[in-house]
């Protein structure tokens, strides 16, 4: 029987795109003149923040009269400005509220690579935090996603099985990090990545509604085994 469903945040329950892009923006500022769109910033984001700034950016250069590298104060300017603007453009993609609203019966979970206070601030700020039971972020586990541990770490709390499991996301890292813990994965196409990354999942859906034709599907599939 199935229990426990896992989301994705970013690019699943919320669209977080612009935001996002526009504190990239602001952090390179001072190091570069070139600026990102939105459909770049949705290609790039995806396996956490600070690994991502550093590639944009010259690691060379020293900030002397802090002693802070490029990095870290590029790091440090973009979580300044996205903890104050978490909630400037970022909204829920269509039919998610309605959908968790309807699956009461299940377990829930998100596992981002957002760090888990920005996790929770923009779910709350949302009105949908109450859905979830667990929440965990890029710094919650030793590992992220596409590694299963995050995954692996939410069927040992729960005590449910592989089978019992499902992970829901908008990219390769979700499909990635579900396949290697053993749970079913279902890709969404309406978030960051294109369908071809997403071609490894189980199952692919185009609206987040699409949830409440799979899962009772799942269970009578689980109940047949």
């Amino acid at each position: 029987m199935l229990k426990l469903l896992i989301f994705d945040l970013d690019g699943t329950l919320v669209d977080t795109a612009k935001d996002i892009a526009d504190a990239i923006n602001f952090a390179v500022e001072p190091f570069t003149h070139k600026t990102y769109s939105i459909e770049e910033t949705k290609a790039m984001v995806g396996s956490g923040i600070s690994k991502l700034l550093e590639t944009l950016i010259s690691s060379s250069e020293i900030f002397h009269d802090n002693e802070k590298s490029a990095a870290q104060v590029v790091v440090d300017r973009f979580l300044k400005f996205y903890s104050e603007h978490l909630l400037d453009n970022t909204e829920t993609y269509p039919h998610v509220r309605e959908t968790l609203s309807r699956l009461g019966s299940y377990r829930k979970a998100v596992v981002s690579n957002k760090r888990e206070i920005f996790s929770r601030q923009i779910l709350e700020g949302l009105g949908v935090l109450q859905y979830f039971d667990v929440v965990l972020g890029s710094d919650s586990v030793p590992e992220k996603k596409p590694s299963p541990v995050p995954v692996l770490k939410l069927l040992e709390r729960f005590g449910v099985s592989r089978n019992e499991a499902v992970i829901t996301g908008d990219s390769n890292y979700d499909v990635e990090a579900g396949r290697a813990a053993g749970v079913t994965t279902i890709a969404v196409t309406y978030g960051f990545r294109s369908r071809e990354v997403l071609k490894d999942a189980d199952f692919i859906i185009d609206r987040f509604d699409e949830l409440l034709k799979i899962l009772p599907e799942l269970d009578k599939k689980r109940f047949i085994l």
